[in-house]
């Protein structure tokens, strides 16, 4: 089959970077997406002018301020760190319009009305600079219609920009050019989301919904009708619709409930309103459960019920005959189990269309009649299948979207399927299995390639230069250099190494530790080499140390070899701290424990913004081992203005009671922010990008001429009347009922390791004198039953156990 060179209009593909960033910007509307768009660009550094409407009387302000209130308020916190909202300037309609003048992006984010929408814009247009990028914020407006009454230079430099709720934590932005709109405003607009705001960018038509929304409420819809309109229950679906078919937790029915039921009601009637010639049309109609719910108040998470409905600490679900809430029945979806445990993603889907019962006939007619109509939909929402799967991936969280499970589940197989269920395959698929085209993706020569009908043939999908893929370097064998099963040593270019974690969850085994620092001395040892970057495209970057091996080793008395292994872990961390070549730590998603010290270990970090770091060790028993309590004492003492015992103390208290609480950094400027991570950290909006900036980053410093930190030979440690203080914080803790007398117990042990053990007055220590004291406190917490008792909770329910 031939490859063409494709001309598409997903310009999120290009890098490096050609355009100016935004530096300001307007946001006008502080509803709930409008306030969260705002935090997002302060996110992103932007200074931000929030406006809405003027009240009738009162503070003209108060409409606006209530919005930014509300954002402030909202789980999860649409910031990064609380002093970024100080980047937001509030004002109204009638005071502060002018403000639009200052700004380099105006986005509109008023209510889903056209007419309000229109006169809204014609404000705009007396107050834009003349080179202010416009765009409005629609979730399936069309577009021009906003824009008609407005000039051909307005046109020029507006377009849609339809981000996803929470804006912060949805990846999809789609944008959505008009015919005016200028190629140049939407390159510049889609390289300042995917670089600085961390944007999956998808360039969608100007149609009905886009999309996202209109292959994902379709997808939606189908699932909620087995239990609307058919015999499944809703823990049935939601079992069926969530993480065994690659789907968010929430699934169907948990989904519904918090983005708001009245939110679903108003998409589908809208849908079904202005998808006029759509041959489906008819399946956005509003289930009468759904319309009845919204009739009655029910609108989901923000009022406290709708398909579910906490009652008395129980999660009690909808009866769709008496309209009460009932506690879940047992479901009968066969040997649910065992597809469960058939493998990975594909593997699950294979084993869930093979399954002869509910559970299978569930899967194959939903599934098909997804795939069927985005099928379907391919030339009127956009030419590019890919670009389906990315929106449904990032905007509706599903880890293959449809064109990828139909390649998962066989091109043939979906075919023949969808004929047995008559629905209609479109010509364009025929004419592919004419052509003995038997899959949209395929690797050619290394590249990445989707079949697109337009073309007739596969066209490049490649990733953006400034994104390392890694299974891109895994393509070609002689890029991995050492490997040992739970680990690899990957050539990634430019004289750069990158170690990659391949244990279960990324979690840090002995093998792991063994493999990190044979490869740090080959890099040390290769002339050849830079440096070495630390990271992997797992689904956390490491969720710590492997507990189930100490466990098992504690249980069988091995204390010694545990202690070896402390040491050895100890010794992993300090060579990646005190390597003579950089090795840089790229994180992303969840960093606890050892990850969290491998992490504060770097000298120089990379740290995609949605990380969440912490030291949770206090919470299965245990007290941060590897060089993680050292460091933070050292921190306290490093930080301090000076050495005076109460300055230091009140830096040691902050850390200290971070660890204890074991708290967990909500993004990596709140990571700096806590002191886990330095103020130098580079903090990368895109997750994808982590990689390249950590390699960029091994280049720049072997450029400088990379040197080794000191030894800590001199940490300033506060002794036992620190100690003392600490303990009679904590005994009041536990008397106040806020702590269990173990937590006290626990938290001594760490305040021990901290104030620098049994020394009577302040003193300077050598690093390994606080190590040493890590793994004399972890050792003996190891021989606590009450502590055992926590590790087998996590390891069985994986939640944490207060006893």
């Amino acid at each position: 089959m031939e490859t063409k060179a494709l001309d598409t209009r997903s310009l999120h593909l290009s890098a490096p970077a050609t355009h100016p960033p935004f530096r300001t910007a307007t946001v006008l509307g502080a509803g709930t997406m409008g306030a969260q768009i705002a935090a997002h660009l302060a996110n992103a550094g932007l200074e931000v002018h929030l406006l809405d409407i003027t009240p009738d009387d009162g503070d003209p302000n108060q409409i606006v301020n209530k919005g930014l209130q509300a954002a402030k308020k909202a789980s999860p916190d649409p910031f990064h760190t609380s002093d970024v909202a100080d980047r937001i300037y509030t004002g109204n309609f009638d005071d502060n319009f002018d403000r639009v003048a200052q700004a380099d992006w105006i986005i509109e984010v008023v209510v889903e009305h056209l007419p309000i929408k229109r006169d809204v814009h014609a404000r705009i247009e007396e107050h834009a600079r003349e080179d202010a990028v416009i765009s409005t914020n629609t979730s399936g407006l069309p577009i021009h219609e906003i824009a008609e009454g407005r000039s051909a230079d307005y046109k020029r430099r507006f377009l849609g920009t339809h981000f996803f709720n929470p804006p912060r934590y949805l990846k999809l932005l789609e944008i959505i050019p008009t015919q005016e709109t200028d190629p140049d405003v939407v390159e510049r607009v889609a390289q300042f989301g995917r670089i600085h705001l961390g944007k999956g960018i998808v360039v969608a038509n100007d149609v009905p919904y886009f999309i996202g929304n209109r292959i994902g409420i379709f997808a939606q819809l189908q699932a909620m009708r087995y239990y609307t309109d058919g015999d499944y229950s809703i823990e049935e679906v939601d079992t069926l619709t969530g993480q065994l078919q690659g789907h968010p937790k929430s699934a169907t029915f948990r989904t519904a409930d918090v983005v708001g039921l009245d939110v679903l009601v108003d998409v589908t009637k809208n849908l079904h309103e202005k998808a006029e010639n759509d041959e489906s049309r008819d399946e956005f109609q509003v289930p009468d459960v759904l319309q009845k719910l919204v009739d009655n108040g029910r609108k989901g998470a923000k009022s406290g019920e709708g398909f579910y409905k906490k009652v008395d600490g129980e999660i009690k679900s909808l009866d769709p005959e008496s309209f009460d809430y009932t506690s879940a029945g047992e479901q009968d979806l066969g040997d649910i189990k065992s597809i469960k445990k058939a493998g990975d993603l594909k593997a699950r889907l294979n084993a869930l269309y093979q399954d002869t019962g509910r559970a299978g006939s569930f899967f194959r007619d939903t599934t098909l009649a997804t795939i069927g109509y985005s099928a379907r939909r391919i030339g009127e929402i956009t030419d590019n299948p890919a670009d389906v799967d990315r929106a449904i991936r990032w905007g509706f969280g599903w880890e293959m979207g449809p064109f990828q499970k139909w390649d998962a589940l066989g091109f043939e197989t979906v075919i023949n399927g969808m004929k047995e269920h008559d629905i209609e395959v479109p010509a364009w698929v025929e004419d592919m299995a004419d052509a003995g085209v038997t899959s949209f993706y395929r690797v050619q020569n290394g590249n990445r390639e989707v079949y697109v009908p337009e073309e007739g043939a596969y066209v490049s999908d490649p990733t953006p230069e400034d994104q390392l893929s890694l299974d891109r370097v895994k393509a070609q064998s002689s890029n991995e250099v050492w490997t040992n099963g739970d680990a690899a040593l990957l050539d990634i270019g430019d004289d750069v190494m990158l170690y990659e974690f391949r244990s279960k969850s990324n979690s840090l085994g002995r093998d792991v530790m063994a493999g990190l620092r044979e490869c740090i001395d080959r890099v040390e040892n290769d002339p050849n080499v830079r440096g070495l970057v630390i990271g992997n495209e797992g689904k956390n970057f490491s969720v710590g140390a492997n507990l189930g091996e100490m466990a098992m080793a504690a249980a069988q008395g091995m204390y010694d070899q545990i202690g070896e292994y402390i040491a050895e872990f100890q010794d992993t961390i300090q060579k990646v701290h005190y390597a003579t070549k950089p090795v840089v730590v790229a994180t992303h998603q969840r960093v606890l424990g050892g990850g969290a010290e491998m992490t504060m270990a770097s000298t120089h970090p990379v740290c995609a913004a949605e990380t969440y770091l912490g030291l949770v060790e206090l919470g299965v028993g245990l007290i941060p081992a590897g060089t993680g309590t050292m460091r933070m004492a050292a921190y306290a003492a490093e930080r301090a203005p000076d050495d005076h015992p109460s300055n230091i103390q009140a830096y040691l208290r902050g850390y200290f009671e971070t660890i204890a609480m074991a708290e967990v950094a909500e993004s990596a400027p709140q990571a700096i922010e806590k002191g886990f991570l330095p103020e130098h950290t580079k903090v990368v909006m895109n997750a994808d990008r982590r990689l390249h900036v950590a390699k960029e980053e091994v280049k720049a410093l072997s450029e400088q001429g990379y040197a080794a930190p000191p030894v800590r030979n001199k940490i300033r440690v506060l002794g036992e009347k620190t100690l003392a203080a600490i303990k009679v914080s904590l005994r009041g803790y536990r008397e106040g009922g806020y702590i269990s007398e173990y937590d006290e117990f626990l938290a001594t042990k760490l305040a021990h390791v901290m104030c620098g053990g049994e020394l009577s007055s302040p003193q300077d220590v050598h690093e390994d004198y606080l190590l040493e004291l890590e793994r004399e406190v972890f050792l003996s917490l190891l021989g606590e039953e009450k502590t055992m008792a926590r590790v087998q909770h996590i390891l069985e329910h994986n939640k944490p156990l207060r006893n």
